[in-house]
């Protein structure tokens, strides 16, 4: 009777074993709470830091405008003749207001070398001509940058340069703008100011400022046309009813075509991580790179595609991209966007730009890596979705360098 009683003396009342029961679950539930919620944040601030902030903007009529999403975005007064925003087309007018988005990242390298140029109708003089262009830097960034502000106002002064009033064809438009545009980067050192800070191939010893160059992929679209010039491994594809098609061929020192033309001007390809211009760049055309001429020349591969009613979408994109993502997968992304987000809103009148407007400060204090466009204006929204889902994927296929992603709308009467 006394060993009954000593056990129900000893073992705890129901109650109280709920009540600690209930107190350790309400423990281990705020737990997971507080670690749900932590990652949760965390997921943002990484969200935030890749894609950038989603701005939302406000239209004249008080309706809420499209969202644009950019890594790295400029910012610049609008042309004096365009002082409103209220003229906006109707949704099929991709010929005179384009619809595009765009994303630049770092990605996991050291330092952003990339640079893309967004121009719409950058010819004052014959209006729905839009310029895009990527440069893939190397070496240094200034080429690039260099580029990015130079390149459409060059190709907008060749293009004014015909004969007696007559418009230049664009093959020869091209051609010339990129040899002028590799002309300034090689006459850069005695152009520069005293008051622009040196570039880091500047500062070593002894300088290597003709070390650093740049690809170049550059598209101007047209009501009827669109004109690609390429020199390097950038490349432009379109999507027409489905179909990828490449408007430039990316020039690697083993294509044989260029095999065969760097072997005549005396020079070598040399296996060495892949293959080489005397073992030293992975490309053979880029704008700049003195040291290596005339192994690797300026001089662009340039194609004029007439535009159709199955013309989709143009992309244009540094290898970053295209070293991970074939040309038929990122069709298909774009397409998948253009499906999920339905029928495209008005493309807003864009603002432009002035070439001599200066870069917006991004978060490391370095020049942006996007000019021409200003975060105040919309882009379409299906396009910077395929634009920053591209970019994902390349780095979720562990693309090593830096990956710059240019969309374009190209469909009609929608």
């Amino acid at each position: 009777m006394a060993e009954i009683c000593c056990e129900e003396a000893m073992s705890p009342p129901a109650t109280a074993t709920a009540a600690v029961a209930a107190a350790v679950s309400a423990s281990a539930a705020a737990a997971v709470s507080s670690a749900i919620d932590r990652r949760r944040r965390r997921m943002e601030m990484r969200r935030i830091r890749i894609a950038s902030d989603l701005e939302l903007q406000a239209g004249e009529d008080g309706r809420p405008g499209k969202r644009q999403r950019l890594a790295r975005t400029a910012s610049g007064a609008p042309r004096p003749d365009e002082d409103s925003a209220s003229e906006r087309p109707s949704c099929g007018r991709t010929e005179e207001f384009p619809r595009y988005g765009v994303t630049a990242v770092c990605g996991r390298r050291r330092e952003m070398e990339d640079a893309v140029s967004i121009r719409p109708d950058f010819l004052p003089a014959s209006g729905k001509f839009h310029f895009y262009g990527v440069f893939d830097g190397h070496g240094c960034s200034h080429v690039a940058t260099t580029c990015q502000d130079r390149m459409h106002e060059i190709v907008a002064e060749e293009h004014n340069k015909g004969a007696s009033g007559e418009v230049a064809p664009w093959r020869d438009v091209m051609e010339k703008s990129f040899a002028r545009m590799d002309g300034e980067v090689g006459n850069r050192a005695s152009t520069s100011s005293d008051d622009e800070p040196a570039c880091p191939c500047e500062q070593q010893t002894p300088s290597r400022r003709d070390h650093a160059g740049s690809t170049a992929v550059v598209a101007v679209v047209s009501p009827t046309q669109v004109v690609v010039a390429n020199a390097g491994d950038s490349r432009a594809v379109i999507s027409r009813a489905g179909v990828p098609v490449a408007l430039s061929v990316d020039h690697k020192p083993d294509r044989p075509d260029e095999l065969e033309r760097i072997e005549a001007a005396g020079g070598r390809v040399i296996y060495w991580d892949g293959a080489r211009v005397l073992g030293v760049l992975a490309m053979s055309r880029a704008i700049g790179d003195g040291y290596l001429k005339p192994y690797v020349t300026s001089e662009p591969e340039v194609t004029v595609t007439e535009r159709t009613d199955d013309d989709e979408c143009l992309i244009l994109a540094s290898d970053g991209l295209w070293d991970v993502v074939t040309n038929e997968m990122a069709c298909e992304v774009v397409r998948a966007c253009f499906h999920n987000n339905g029928p495209p809103a008005p493309a807003a009148r864009p603002s432009g730009v002035p070439s001599s407007a200066e870069a917006a400060e991004t978060e490391n204090g370095g020049a942006a890596s996007v000019k021409g466009i200003s975060k105040a204006e919309s882009s379409d929204k299906a396009c910077s979705d395929a634009a920053m889902l591209l970019t994902k994927l390349a780095l979720a296929r562990r693309s090593a360098d830096n990956v710059s992603v240019v969309v374009v709308d190209l469909r009609r009467g929608l």
